[in-house]
């Protein structure tokens, strides 16, 4: 609002000035929680970065035995190996609040506890590199899982991030300037009506004392 649409009054001036002080305590908030994100955004990045290079790694070691294993084995026999999984895998999906960000997590539940349920089928007929190569997947599993749920968590922090630095901003160069000149105007204002209002007041006064010593006379 500009300081000439402002009504210069009293109770116009204290309403600012409650205003100002809740302007000033939030910029000072929204700073100390956007510099937290950032902090806990980096850490995340950090560990996207490292988690992202293991995931890839394990896959492609993946990938390179099953090519072993597929020399070991024709393609039909590998396919009638893995037809019918014995293990069965669930995610649980729930959340965790971070500086009122609610990020994912995601929980790996299997139906059974058994290790060797990963293996879909006997070990008479299949080759010992197709175990090595369904062994990887299982392992990359539970790192591809948590890669999945901290980029979902840097999105969402940066989406706050984003936010926040905007409200900062705003109240930084926007609200608690314009409060302030609005609080400059209405005591200029006041402090112009209270001297004419003493001006008149002696004008009065003078004319008081004239008319008082014309009567004496």
């Amino acid at each position: 609002m500009a300081a000439g649409n402002v009504i210069p009054t009293r109770m116009e001036l204290t309403r600012l000035k409650k205003k100002l002080v809740t302007a000033v305590r939030g910029h000072k908030l929204l700073k100390d929680k956007r510099d937290e994100l950032m902090r806990q955004f980096m850490d995340m990045v950090r560990e996207n970065m490292t988690l992202r290079k293991k995931v890839e790694e394990g896959i492609r070691q993946a990938n390179r035995k099953f090519v072993i294993a597929r020399a070991a084995m024709t393609s039909a026999e590998i396919k009638t190996a893995l037809m019918m999984p014995k293990q069965e895998v669930s995610v649980d999906v729930s959340s965790r609040n971070v500086m009122s960000v609610d990020i994912p997590v995601f929980d790996i539940k299997t139906r059974t506890g058994d290790a060797a349920d990963i293996y879909p089928y006997g070990f008479a007929f299949t080759s010992g590199d197709l175990d090595d190569a369904v062994k990887s997947l299982d392992d990359v599993l539970p790192d591809m899982l948590r890669l999945a749920e901290v980029e979902k968590a840097c999105q969402m922090m940066a989406s706050e991030i984003e936010k926040t630095r905007r409200r900062v901003n705003a109240l930084e160069h926007v609200i608690i300037p314009e409060t302030q000149e609005n609080i400059k105007y209405i005591t200029m204002k006041l402090d112009e009506n209270e001297r004419s209002s003493q001006v008149r007041l002696m004008k009065v006064k003078d004319m008081m004392l004239k008319e008082a010593h014309h009567y004496e006379m």
